[in-house]
């Protein structure tokens, strides 16, 4: 990566264990496509004032050459991301079907369907 992993934490303090986290799904994403410009993770936690059903909010943000991957988790859709653990997986796996995709893409492994002939 040219520029260095970004994390940014709203409502929450900096954890060693979440950043190491981070960085293991980060180094994944770059095993598919090691022309990762900067990728920039933000991470959100619910408000304290609900008593539960406060899923986390996760952003990635991936610049590779001649494309941006914006994936973000919404908070509310599912009760799980209540775990940040599991709304990083989520949001990383997510980040990395699209990753894979411009990837073959850009090599041009993509099937082309063919119109059917009449």
């Amino acid at each position: 990566m040219q520029i260095p992993l970004q994390t940014v934490y709203h409502n929450m303090d900096k954890s060693d264990a979440v950043e190491a986290r981070i960085r293991e799904k980060v180094d994944k994403l770059e095993q598919f496509a090691p022309d990762i410009i900067r990728c920039r993770v933000t991470v959100e936690a619910p408000h304290k004032h609900h008593n539960k059903g406060n899923p986390y909010a996760v952003k990635i943000d991936i610049t590779l050459p001649g494309k941006e991957i914006v994936v973000s988790s919404h908070p509310g859709k599912n009760p799980a991301h209540e775990d940040l653990y599991v709304a990083l997986r989520d949001a990383f796996d997510e980040a990395r079907r699209q990753v894979e995709d411009f990837v073959r893409k850009r090599r041009g492994k993509t099937k082309n369907h063919q119109p059917p002939a009449v």
